[in-house]
C-alpha cells in the first residue's frame, strides 16, 4: 500500500484526525502541543498520528494535503489546517462549535 493510500486509510477510520510531531500526551513541537491543548479544551475526540515515527508519513502528509507544516489537522477526511488555524478556530468560536457538529452526527 502506498503512503497515500495509507493516509486515506487512517482519515476514513476517524472523524477527526491530527498529523502531529509526538503524541497527545507528549508533543514534540510547540506547535503539536498547542493543537492538541486547543481540540482537548474544548473536548473534540481525535486520532493522532506521530510523524516522526514514520518519514514517509511525514512528507506524504505535506504531499497529502498540500499543507507544508505539521500538526495538519483533518475533519471527515478534509484539511482544516495547521496549528495557526486552530488557534484562530478557537479564538472565533468555530472549534466549538466543529465540537459540537462532529458530536452531534456521530
Amino acid at each position: 500500500m502506498s503512503i497515500q493510500e495509507t493516509i486515506r486509510s487512517q482519515l476514513a477510520q476517524d472523524r477527526v484526525v491530527l498529523y502531529m510531531k509526538g503524541t497527545p500526551d507528549f508533543p514534540q513541537c510547540g506547535f503539536s502541543g498547542r493543537a492538541t491543548q486547543l481540540l482537548k479544551q474544548v473536548g473534540i475526540e481525535f486520532k493522532a498520528y506521530n510523524v516522526l515515527e514514520d518519514a514517509e508519513l511525514r512528507q506524504g502528509i505535506k504531499e497529502y494535503g498540500q499543507w507544508p507544516t505539521i500538526p495538519q489537522l483533518y475533519v471527515d477526511g478534509q484539511l482544516i489546517g495547521g496549528c495557526d488555524i486552530i488557534v484562530e478556530l478557537a479564538q472565533k468560536g468555530e472549534l466549538q462549535k466543529l465540537n459540537d457538529t462532529v458530536n452531534s452526527i456521530s
